[in-house]
């Protein structure tokens, strides 16, 4: 059975300069790039937002970026307008190299649901097919790497581990938003989830 390297969010809006930019976002991705070499297969996620995203401040009333909302799915936290199906901002990191990818999975492109895992929407039961995908060819281990430790790739490596994939997320190969202590409960939750964080060697 073979692993797949999963490459979360690595896209312009979330690197320096972004609409929603992850500190030093911009910097794992020499890394990643080397790590791709090695994979059996290679799946990059997008965030692939339409305009007035129902997770954006701005299509709610009187609400600010990363107040906490209440949605049908549970709370949400609401992001600055980020993503958007399209525009320079949702393509790929342009020195990451997108070409090796077996597979783009894009999420968040309900307008009424947002969607951190690769595996779930934020309703947790709503599959992006990424599963079905990894079964049918095979793969049950993962290696987890991108943009933001504490919300993309903590969602979809908890996801992953409670399908029963061994999920290894490399924390040198990820940054964080850390908003309020998130990257620490993360940490835990993954953790508690049975999967492995790792540094590598770089």
């Amino acid at each position: 059975m073979g692993q797949a390297l999963i490459v979360i969010d690595v896209q312009n809006d979330f690197c320096p300069g972004g609409a929603l930019a992850v500190p030093e976002g911009d910097q794992i991705v020499s890394g990643i790039n080397q790590l791709m070499q090695d994979a059996d297969a290679v799946i990059l996620t997008q965030d692939w937002h339409p305009e007035g995203h129902s997770s954006f401040a701005s299509s709610q009333d009187r609400k600010s970026p990363y107040d906490l909302t209440e949605m049908p799915y549970g709370p949400q936290v609401l992001w600055p307008d980020h993503c958007i199906q399209g525009t320079d901002g949702a393509q790929f990191h342009a020195d990451l190299n997108s070409d090796r990818a077996d597979l783009v999975i894009r999420k968040g492109y309900n307008p009424a649901i947002d969607s951190y895992s690769a595996f779930f929407e934020n309703d947790h039961t709503t599959p992006t097919g990424l599963e079905g995908y990894l079964r049918t060819r095979g793969i049950d281990s993962l290696m987890m790497v991108g943009l933001a430790t504490d919300f993309c790739v903590n969602f979809s490596a908890v996801d992953a581990a409670n399908l029963g994939f061994k999920v290894t997320v490399r924390s040198d190969l990820c940054k964080a938003i850390d908003l309020d202590g998130s990257l620490a409960a993360a940490h835990a939750g993954m953790k508690s989830a049975g999967v492995v964080l790792e540094q590598g060697n770089g």
